[in-house]
């Protein structure tokens, strides 16, 4: 039998520094059920140092959806994908304030602005550019901008907008990757993260559990994120979509998801780690204790999936101890948002 680690000096080393080894990373992930609870309560401890019993809420917008040119076959809008979405080019500038408006009756401190597609065109670009500045004028909003690969010259003018943080997610390991798009390379999104750092804006990049990929997978996107030095990283959980080359594949229990959390935290000590799309299907019961690991969730819809009510997401965070946290980071009790806002 594989001796287990000390989880609690698994946690004293993470807040160290110490980066954690492959043999300590593979026992993480392949750990029983019956210490699952020491595992949480190891990551929690990382988690509490960094960011106390706080809870950052992201908001989604899907501002384009559809007709994207790449293959990535986890994506119902990739060009080879046949499942049934919206499709529709980017939204009227309108459409983005009201959601913004959205995002921040849900007291959301950062408002993700996403459109499909390889690179936008400069004519998107421009507009996308100008409804960032509008949402910035109403709101206090920190924005995440998710607009596929960038150029350096791209991300400064982001960054002249006001973009506070964009998000290029490595989606999974650089081995695993070619099993997964073909139509651009680890190193194109490498870049893409590497031009948004020159530009003086913080990064976002995560990736997405349950492809086929193996432990020594996960642990080398682990190791890539810290290498890169991102400030923000969301933890998918594949959602197997219909039309989709992944639509059979189905990988993930509670338990695992939890352990994949806990691994993140502890090679990740001081990051917003976020658990996003997949987080309703494959946690299901037991989401609340991904916040043990975990700081931010988002809160409604996500790309072309539904999330759960917001009301249940704000009882779920209030229920387990955790307050919200606004964009100047202090603390939110969640009974002060009105029953109305989250209907």
């Amino acid at each position: 039998m594989t001796k287990l680690p000390n989880w609690s000096v698994l946690a004293e080393n993470s807040l160290a520094g110490e980066l954690i080894d492959r043999p300590l990373a593979q026992a993480v992930l392949n750990a029983p059920d019956e210490v699952l609870l020491e595992q949480l309560a190891a990551a929690y401890q990382v988690r509490r140092y960094y960011w106390g019993n706080r809870v950052r809420l992201h908001f989604l917008l899907n501002a384009q959806s559809g007709l994207c040119p790449e293959d990535c076959h986890y994506c119902s809008q990739s060009k080879i994908s046949t499942a049934e979405i919206e499709k529709y080019p980017l939204m009227a500038e309108a459409k983005i304030l009201q959601a913004a408006n959205r995002a921040a009756e849900l007291k959301a401190g950062t408002f993700c602005f996403v459109i499909s597609g390889r690179s936008p065109s400069e004519s998107v670009f421009s507009r996308v550019v100008d409804a960032v500045k509008q949402v910035k004028t109403q709101h206090d909003l920190k924005i995440c901008a998710c607009l596929g690969l960038l150029s350096e010259s791209q991300t400064h003018r982001l960054a002249e907008a006001g973009v506070d943080r964009v998000n290029h997610n490595l989606n999974t390991s650089e081995n695993h990757h070619p099993q997964i798009c073909t139509t651009h390379t680890f190193s194109d999104r490498v870049n893409t993260i590497k031009n948004v750092q020159a530009a003086g804006i913080t990064t976002c990049s995560g990736g997405i559990l349950g492809m086929g990929e193996s432990d020594d997978d996960i642990i080398d996107l682990a190791y890539s994120l810290r290498e890169l030095k991102v400030t923000s990283v969301p933890l998918n959980f594949l959602i197997p979509i219909a039309g989709t080359p992944l639509a059979e594949v189905n990988e993930l229990n509670p338990r695992r998801c939890l352990r994949i959390l806990c691994l993140f935290r502890l090679i990740l000590p001081s990051q917003e780690i976020r658990i996003a799309g997949g987080r309703e299907v494959h946690l299901r019961s037991l989401q609340p204790l991904g916040l043990y690991p975990a700081n931010s969730i988002f809160i409604g819809d996500y790309l072309t999936t539904a999330g759960q009510a917001a009301r249940a997401d704000l009882d779920m965070i209030r229920d387990a101890g955790f307050v919200l946290e606004n964009p100047d980071g202090s603390a939110l009790e969640v009974n002060s948002i009105p029953e109305f806002v989250t209907s």
